[in-house]
C-alpha cells in the first residue's frame, strides 16, 4: 500500500513537473517568435526579451531535471510496486494453500467426529442408564474425561498410584462392580494390564 501511494505520488509530481516544462517551453517558444518576427525594435527591449528567453532555458533545464530526478524515483517506487506484488502473490498462494488443507482437515475431522458419536451411541445405548449418569456427571466435574484405564495400579485420569489398600479392594470387587478412584473420583475401568 504504501508503495504504491509512492508511485501515484511519484506520478503525480512527474505530470506537474512536465506541466510546467511545457508552460516554460511555450512562453520561451512564444518569446522566440516575438524576437524573429522583428516586432520589438527597441534595443532595451530586444535586450530585454533576449535575456526573458536566456532565463527561460536555463528555467526549462532546472525543471527537466525535475522531471528526470522524478521519473528515476517513480521507476524505483513502481519497482518496488512490482517485488511487493509478487511478494503477496507468493504468500497468498501459501495462504490459500494452508487454508485448503486446514479445509480438509476439518471434514476428516467432522468424519472422525460422525464416526465416534455414531459408535458412542451403540456403546451407550449398552450401559445401564444409572451408569452412564455417573459418567456423564464425572465427565463434566473433570474437564471431559469421566472414566480412566487402570494402569500398572495407577489412575490414567489423575496419574496417581492407588495405594495397597485402594489396590486390595479394587481386587476384591466383583468383575461388573463400579470401582472409582480415591484421589479424582473417576471411574476406573480394569484391564488385563491393571496388574491386580
Amino acid at each position: 500500500m504504501a508503495a504504491q501511494t509512492e508511485e501515484s505520488d511519484c506520478a503525480r509530481e512527474q505530470t506537474k513537473a512536465e506541466q510546467d516544462v511545457d508552460q516554460v517551453r511555450q512562453r520561451a517558444v512564444r518569446d522566440q517568435q516575438r524576437l524573429d518576427s522583428g516586432a520589438v525594435s527597441s534595443p532595451k527591449d530586444l535586450e530585454s526579451l533576449q535575456h526573458e528567453i536566456a532565463s527561460l532555458a536555463k528555467r526549462q533545464g532546472d525543471l527537466e531535471d525535475v522531471v528526470l530526478e522524478v521519473m528515476e524515483r517513480r521507476e524505483a517506487a513502481q519497482e518496488r510496486v512490482g517485488e511487493l506484488t509478487e511478494r503477496v502473490s507468493s504468500v497468498q498462494a501459501k495462504v490459500d494453500d494452508a487454508t485448503g488443507r486446514r479445509e480438509a482437515a476439518q471434514q476428516e475431522i467432522d468424519g472422525e467426529i460422525a464416526t465416534v458419536t455414531k459408535e458412542r451411541e451403540v456403546v451407550a445405548a449398552s450401559v445401564p442408564a444409572d451408569l452412564l449418569a455417573l459418567y456423564e456427571k464425572l465427565r463434566v466435574q473433570q474437564g471431559g474425561v469421566g472414566a480412566a484405564r487402570l494402569y500398572q495400579r495407577r489412575c490414567e485420569g489423575c496419574r496417581l498410584e492407588l495405594n495397597i489398600t485402594e489396590l486390595n479392594e479394587v481386587r476384591a470387587a466383583a468383575p461388573d462392580a463400579v470401582v472409582r478412584c480415591e484421589n479424582c473420583r473417576r471411574i476406573l475401568v480394569r484391564t488385563s494390564e491393571s496388574g491386580l
